[in-house]
């Protein structure tokens, strides 16, 4: 159940605003005083609201108490939304699609999930944009851009058209705020190509946060449909963020924008930059195919790359030094570049690989999960029951150069 607001902490102008927002009609009012508000929809049907100008009014607790009472009561997705943006202030991204229905205007079930679908991608472009501006991101920054959407509110209309996100203020403003510019952006950039042929304005576009990710979620979110808009309105008791417009209206793209963003999009991932990093991170994987020679290695990332994994090749020493690291239960070390093929997974150009000293905690935490994942090779390193190695087991050649794949993850 609902748990209900307190009245002493509502404002009545953002209760007023909020109820604007989502169609309630203003029919009249005692100036300076109050304001009757009734529901949307074809006459306004349904139990009003009395909604106190500001708290001077004498009985505004008791006015604000009737009307919160009655939209808790109100089946009304239109009174949901006022309820949800009064219990979290929020900036709200609203989606909406122009494709078939069925009956009483009803869509069907694969057309409902693309919509959620695609404005979920959007929300993780927009995030992935308010930690770094690159044309294309691919692995980096998943992992704190997927934890941004963890605090976000949805709700759909009935009808399935319809989509509105709330994204709170307090954790999640720079995300609304980076999205509301690069949707603009990225419309701007689409009439420009539209209009001389050129793609110049994608290559600025990057700077307003307009991204490969960001493309493509706009082409899943017109894809099959006749046009859709994407609006962001700012919550009323936050005000308007710096740079950007209070009343701006929704971004529109069409099924003619289609082509444009697909070229964009392409031309995002080919131009995106092998990235020089310091990686430091712990051996969940090394396979060679025979004894001696470079192998593959796949590191857990601790820190230097904003990437949770990714894969190299390292010559025989370095692929020895690797060994006898992990073996000890310590982390390496590692230059290159990250490339952007395969999403900033990979890197190439190795060199300097070197094992890393790490805090006692820390280094207990590593022989813990090395302990854990003895299964996966037992009896291939000749461990003794005090945690150290026999003679023969340190040996990265003896150790990783079976063949076989080791693998901790």
């Amino acid at each position: 159940m609902h748990r209900p607001h307190d009245p002493g902490t509502i404002d009545p102008a953002v209760l007023g605003a909020l109820l604007a927002r989502h169609g309630w009609q203003r029919r009249g009012r005692s100036p300076g005083r109050y304001a009757r508000w009734t529901p949307p929809g074809p006459g306004g049907s349904g139990t009003s609201l009395l909604v106190p100008e500001s708290r001077a009014y004498p009985d505004c607790d008791d006015l604000l108490g009737e009307a919160l009472l009655a939209l808790s009561r109100s089946g009304s997705p239109a009174a949901r939304d006022v309820l949800v943006g009064l219990a979290v202030p929020s900036d709200e991204v609203r989606w909406s699609r122009d494709v078939p229905t069925g009956p009483a205007g009803a869509v069907t079930w694969p057309v409902a999930e693309r919509l959620h679908a695609a404005a979920r991608r959007m929300l993780l472009a927009g995030a992935l944009a308010a930690r770094a501006r690159a044309g294309y991101h691919g692995a980096r920054h998943r992992r704190p851009a997927t934890a941004a959407l963890e605090d976000i509110l949805v709700a759909s209309d009935p009808g399935g058209q319809r989509l509105t996100a709330f994204v709170p203020v307090a954790s999640g403003r720079p995300l609304a705020v980076r999205l509301h510019q690069a949707l603009y952006a990225t419309r701007e950039a689409v009439d420009y190509r539209r209009a001389t042929g050129g793609m110049d304005a994608f290559d600025g576009a990057v700077a307003a946060g307009v991204s490969h990710e960001l493309t493509e979620a706009v082409v899943a979110l017109v894809r099959g449909t006749e046009g859709a808009r994407v609006g962001v309105e700012w919550a009323p008791g936050a005000g308007v963020p710096e740079g950007c417009a209070a009343h701006a209206g929704p971004v529109e793209f069409s099924p003619g924008d289609l082509t444009v963003l697909r070229e964009a999009g392409a031309r995002y991932l080919r131009a995106e930059p092998s990235v020089p990093v310091r990686i430091t991170g712990t051996v969940v994987r090394m396979r060679r195919s025979s004894t001696g020679g470079a192998g593959a290695v796949r590191l857990r990332v601790i820190a230097g790359a904003e990437i949770p994994h990714v894969r190299m090749t390292l010559d025989e020493e370095a692929y020895r030094v690797a060994g006898h690291a992990h073996l000890v239960g310590l982390p390496i070390r590692v230059h290159g570049r990250l490339e952007s093929r395969g999403g900033f997974r990979r890197l190439t150009g190795a060199t300097g690989v070197a094992p890393v000293q790490v805090h006692e905690a820390d280094r207990d935490h590593l022989e813990k999960s090395l302990q854990e994942n003895l299964d996966f090779f037992d009896g291939t390193y000749g461990q003794e029951r005090d945690g150290t190695y026999g003679e023969g087991a340190c040996g990265a050649e003896e150790a990783y150069g079976t063949g076989d794949t080791y693998r901790s993850d």
